[in-house]
């Protein structure tokens, strides 16, 4: 149990959520160093942290994953703590053992709790022991196709191929068929490999049209645990949560202590401590299955914040700290809705599109919450997620929640890029959201399925930066991160000119589709290419997959045909609408 008091923390992260945590520690009044990697020099957690350290790596991500660095930066800078956020080393339990042996406190879970809740295997085993509700699946990994095949043929379709190692969606395919068995295990493990940096799967039996909803709990080294609150996660894309809102509504009082009960017992059973969340679905029928433990803070922990009036982030600082948890279980006093308001153009299946953020209006109000790492000029690069912001509107109840909701998207404006504004305004006028005749029907793959965009919420500007009097430059002075401000025409001849931003229309995408082209829905990179010159497709037929923002998006032959001019292979870099190849009749 640590009880050494902490006073300056290395924020192992980026983005929206390094800002999150910055934000709580001058709350605290901690000191805090930001790290980052060359694409994130200017970036907003960078400007706001006390110090801020550059990182090495052959790429950006890789930046970020490098623990001897981030280790190094820690002990030049006097850091005494470190808090990894989510992504990235968060539930690397050898990256937290490895900052404790280096004499540092690490603002999160236990490493042994972490190994036992990461592979997903065997948290299941956890949940079995406990007696928590869980799923038909593989007891272990699988190590072959023919392995789901037998487990499919036993059990039925649709069956889930899952990453062992890993969450947020990312690993995971659904089949519905044997003949696509092979190529989702196969897709599954290597975006495992990439993400967590194991393949290794296993199998569950797929519910078909669940609720996602889940526990955000607290558990100190004092072995008590409380659940602040129920989630509900359902409405997300591509396995990836879109909106979440607390307490999760439309639970029965025996499903909401079902669900506390078994978070409890897994937690108590692996000796965890800090901030964690358990995750579940709840079947059509009503029934629970237990799905995983996320063994770090949350993306959507805001909204839980926001009807218990509790402040996670700090409670993670206290509990590192020896700290004990001494409330019970809270009950919320009112109804949070947080909406991910991502660099996506829903109109064309949820593609990410990396770009700049030409204007960037956030509402104000009673009742709004603004969460982002970004500001107006950034560029949101497809080297990481597509989050720009995070907008989580509180109301008295679930209704007037949703009335300021509507209220605070129609007053948010964001212009140079497509993003989810527009999906989550149809979302809201849902009658299955919106739970009209008494039921909900929102569920893990209705976002993709029952609401209809017609248009991209995007205005593309092609306006010059006005001239100022001076120029805020950033200089790295070995390798460590600051700021001066010169006068502006010192640097005006050297500054780069603006650059017009044009958008492809969906007529372009139809007239080389016709035409037998196959275009880069996105600017990316291609991890597979599936066909040769001169071999004959068919019409739906993978023929390679591209990469952005941590997605994987398939592409497809349109038409029966011969390749001709194919122009990529595996690892190239492509622009969005760039021809990959074409399909010749």
């Amino acid at each position: 149990m640590n009880s050494r008091p902490i006073s300056r923390v290395l924020v192992a992260n980026r983005g929206e959520i390094a800002v999150r945590i910055i934000r709580a520690c001058q709350d605290l009044g901690l000191a805090t160093v930001a790290v980052y990697a060359s694409e994130d020099r200017g970036a907003l957690h960078v400007r706001m942290a006390d110090d801020a350290f550059r990182l090495q790596g052959a790429t950006p991500v890789e930046a970020y994953l490098d623990v001897d660095g981030l280790i190094g930066v820690a002990k030049r800078a006097g850091a005494d703590a470190v808090h990894p956020g989510y992504g990235f080393i968060a539930e690397n339990p050898d990256a937290a053992q490895a900052f404790i042996d280096a004499g540092l406190i690490w603002v999160g879970p236990p490493p042994n709790a972490m190994r036992q809740l990461g592979d997903k295997v065997k948290a299941r085993h956890v949940a079995l022991k406990v007696d928590a509700p869980v799923a038909a699946g593989t007891p272990d990994p699988v190590h072959s196709a023919e392995e789901i095949r037998e487990f499919a043929q036993h059990h039925g379709f649709p069956v889930a191929i899952k990453a062992a190692h890993g969450g947020g969606g990312r690993g995971m395919r659904v089949v519905y068929d044997a003949n696509e068995i092979s190529q989702a295990y196969e897709s599954a493990s290597r975006e495992a490999k990439a993400a967590f940096g194991s393949a290794e799967c296993f199998v569950e039996r797929f519910l078909e049209k669940p609720r996602h909803v889940e526990t955000q709990c607290l558990a100190d080294s004092h072995g008590n645990v409380v659940v602040l609150s129920t989630r509900d996660c359902s409405v997300q894309r591509r396995h990836q949560k879109l909106i979440e809102e607390a307490p999760a509504p439309f639970l029965s009082a025996e499903q909401r202590q079902t669900l506390n009960d078994a978070s409890k017992a897994i937690l108590r059973e692996v000796g965890y401590q800090n901030a964690g969340t358990c995750e579940f679905l709840v079947a059509t029928d009503g029934s629970i299955a237990f799905l995983e433990v996320n063994a770090r803070l949350q993306v959507e922990h805001p909204v839980t914040e926001q009807v218990t009036g509790i402040d996670v982030v700090a409670e993670q600082f206290r509990i590192a700290q020896g700290g004990v948890i001494d409330y019970p279980d809270p009950t919320p006093k009112a109804h949070s809705i947080e909406f991910r308001i991502n660099a996506e153009d829903a109109t064309r299946g949820f593609l990410p599109t990396p770009g700049r953020v030409e204007l960037l209006e956030l509402p104000t109000g009673p009742g709004i919450r603004i969460d982002s790492g970004v500001v107006a000029g950034d560029v949101v690069t497809g080297s990481f997620d597509s989050l720009i912001a995070k907008l989580i509107v509180t109301g008295a109840d679930r209704d007037e929640a949703i009335r300021r909701a509507r209220r605070a998207l129609n007053e948010t404006q964001i212009k140079g890029l497509p993003t989810l504004l527009g999906f989550h305004k149809a979302a809201l006028n849902s009658p299955d959201f919106l739970a009209q005749g008494g039921e909900f029907r929102a569920h893990t793959g209705w976002a993709e399925s029952a609401i209809e965009v017609l248009e991209p919420e995007q205005v593309l500007t092609n306006e010059s930066e006005p001239v100022e009097r001076r120029r805020d430059l950033v200089v790295e002075v070995d390798g460590k991160r600051l700021e001066v401000s010169v006068p502006a025409e010192l640097v005006e001849g050297v500054r780069p000119k603006a650059t017009q931003q044009r958008t492809r229309s969906r007529r372009n995408d139809e007239d080389a589709s016709k035409s037998g082209g196959v275009l880069a829905p996105m600017k990316g990179t291609v991890i597979r290419v599936n066909v040769q010159d001169g071999q004959q497709v068919t019409k739906g037929e993978v023929v390679a997959v591209v990469e952005a923002m941590k997605m994987e998006q398939p592409l497809y032959a349109p038409r029966n045909g011969q390749i001709a001019e194919l122009s990529v292979g595996a690892g190239d870099s492509v622009a969005a609408g760039a021809l990959l190849m074409r399909v010749l009749d």
